[in-house]
């Protein structure tokens, strides 16, 4: 059996070359393009394209749809957590996060993930595949749809990581940026990596106007290669050297993501090392309370302020990430791993 055409990770100009391959004419694949963003589950939803059109597309396409497998509600703070079950039986993660400024949704890239990090309930198992452009969008798309919550921004921070599937992640913005689709600006989206120097400065090029957010944990090598196997192949130096020249090609301030992991990387001597890495060039040090990994000893902080305070005073622009949906397995691959009881030896 044919594998089915992929038509939501194409652009409209693709959609109007596969179209004209069936003798359609080229405004059809602009209200196919609209439809498939609004988050319609059939072609048979799509009711200004002939009935002949959508009985072939159904035959032939795929509209990547997402089925609930798990919805989680947080009581605290109105957090939505959703495990989506894809076409293959895979499940994935997305978060909705409610704030004064607007609605954020949190996607993720990959099934499983291939970093190690120690910290991370994700990368336990591995990683299984990339998720496709379509697959990626439809996280935005029906985050939206099933919550009825306008989606203002968006951070690619869930499962997997973004850089190491490049292309998609790419098609994704391009796709998700598009004014006939959700139209949500590049200044309204956040990248996060762990670290993969070529590919932040394969990005650099591109001059996107997203946020890079810079997955550190740790400003020495021997800390921060034992919790990110990631940093073994990069190291601490290369990796700020690359978050430079990417300050220097874009203009883009550069956030870093720091999870306070208790007696592992909260010392005075780590917030001087952080501030002397990030002394010259703009930055903002985003800490992070760490949530509880059955999985894993590491404990979160309790020096989380006495941190935030030595970075302040050597002029390190730094915020606490406020803890949302702490009642509903916030950690990334926590409420995949417990429903796909992934996490049973």
């Amino acid at each position: 059996m044919a594998e089915k055409i992929d038509l939501k990770s194409m652009t409209p100009s693709e959609i109007e070359g596969y179209l004209s391959g069936l003798g359609q004419p080229k405004f059809r694949a602009k209200q196919i393009f609209v439809w498939m963003h609004r988050g319609v589950m059939s072609f048979d939803e799509m009711t200004n394209l002939p009935k002949a059109l959508r009985e072939q597309l159904a035959r032939d396409c795929t509209l990547t749809p997402l089925q609930v497998e798990r919805k989680q509600v947080s009581k605290l703070d109105g957090t939505i957590k959703y495990l989506w079950r894809l076409e293959d039986d895979n499940c994935v993660e997305t978060v909705l996060m409610r704030y004064q400024h607007g609605n954020t949704v949190c996607v993720s890239s990959e099934i499983g993930c291939a970093m190690g990090c120690a910290f991370c309930a994700s990368t336990i198992g591995g990683l299984v595949r990339r998720l496709t452009p379509a697959e990626i969008l439809s996280q935005v798309i029906y985050t939206q749809k099933d919550s009825g919550l306008p989606i203002s921004n968006i951070v690619l921070m869930g499962i997997g990581e973004p850089l190491d599937n490049f292309d998609a992640v790419l098609r994704f913005l391009e796709l998700v940026n598009h004014p006939d689709g959700m139209n949500i600006g590049m200044r309204h989206i956040s990248l996060s990596t762990c670290g993969l120097v070529e590919k932040i400065d394969k990005l650099a090029q591109l001059q996107l106007q997203l946020t890079l957010s810079v997955s550190l944990h740790a400003p020495d090598d021997e800390t921060r290669s034992r919790i990110m196997p990631v940093n073994r192949a990069v190291g601490v130096e290369n990796l700020f050297s690359a978050c430079r020249r990417y300050f220097e090609t874009t203009g883009r301030r550069i956030s870093y993501e720091y999870a306070m992991i208790d007696g592992v990387n909260d010392s005075d001597a780590q917030a001087d090392l952080l501030a002397q890495h990030l002394k010259g060039t703009p930055g903002h040090v985003n800490l992070i309370p760490l949530n509880d990994v059955r999985e894993s000893k590491l404990k979160p902080s309790r020096r989380v302020a006495a941190f935030q305070r030595r970075l302040e005073r050597q002029g390190i622009t730094v915020t606490v990430r406020r803890r949302l949906g702490s009642d509903i397995d916030a950690s990334c691959g926590q409420l995949r791993r417990k429903t796909l009881h992934l996490d049973e030896s």
